[in-house]
């Protein structure tokens, strides 16, 4: 396992590296978080070995199980759908929460934040292809929420995320990853936010993304291989 995920994340950053020189950027200015739904924690401590340093979970259930084996020695981002009464499991865990989609959530955010003497740094979702089956704003909700989220004192808002409709083509990836891009520089000038942070690309996708200005990339297969 150690030496299939070392070359596995070798593989990905030659890819990021090279998309990132087509592209004009520093390739050091993306991070890789790797998704570990369904990863044991033992493989998570040799993927960390071979060097990567954040982790993406989608289920409070199992990365509470985690937690527990792991502790803050895992940088940890949640990167799933997030229920509201699953928020207290988070606080002063998770380095970054990629998936805020409803202000019911930002409220419930603030409120343990603010109660824990804390705060959650977030992504807002974006659903840029608005697929019924999956959660996020539309664009046209975008600017309403960021401003008022802006007002919340347990928030930080440092960026947006969006998935991408699965496609076997990864270029029909690229005109959704471009607007997100382009929606993030439009509202930078929201006071009380800064906006930095683009979550999006995944193992289908993650070099098509950075070429659209992604520094932040969720790659799970590409790293683990499949799984169960």
């Amino acid at each position: 396992m150690n030496r299939f995920v070392s070359e596995n994340y070798e593989r990905v950053k030659t890819e990021i590296y090279r998309a990132a020189q087509r592209s004009g950027r520093d390739p050091v200015s993306v991070q890789v978080v790797a998704v570990s739904k369904g990863v044991p924690s033992s493989a998570i401590l040799k993927a960390k070995a071979a060097g990567i340093h954040a982790f993406g979970e989608n289920r409070v259930q199992e990365f509470s199980r985690k937690y527990r084996e792991l502790g803050q020695e895992i940088q940890w981002h949640f990167v799933g759908h997030l229920q509201r009464n699953k928020v207290r499991l988070l606080v002063n865990k998770v380095k970054l929460i990629h998936s805020l989609d409803r202000w019911e959530l930002a409220v419930e955010l603030n409120r343990w934040s603010v109660q824990e003497g804390t705060f959650f740094d977030t992504l807002v979702q974006v659903n840029m292809a608005r697929e019924k089956s999956k959660h996020g704003l539309y664009e046209e909700e975008v600017r309403d929420f960021l401003t008022a989220a802006a007002g919340l004192p347990g928030l930080r808002v440092c960026g947006l995320m969006t998935i991408a409709p699965y496609a076997a083509n990864p270029e029909e990836a690229r005109p959704f990853f471009r607007a997100l891009r382009e929606l993030a520089v439009k509202h930078r000038a929201i006071p009380g936010l800064k906006l930095d942070l683009l979550s999006m690309g995944m193992t289908q996708d993650f070099v098509v993304a950075v070429e659209e200005g992604a520094n932040i990339v969720r790659v799970g297969t590409g790293i683990f291989g499949l799984r169960r």
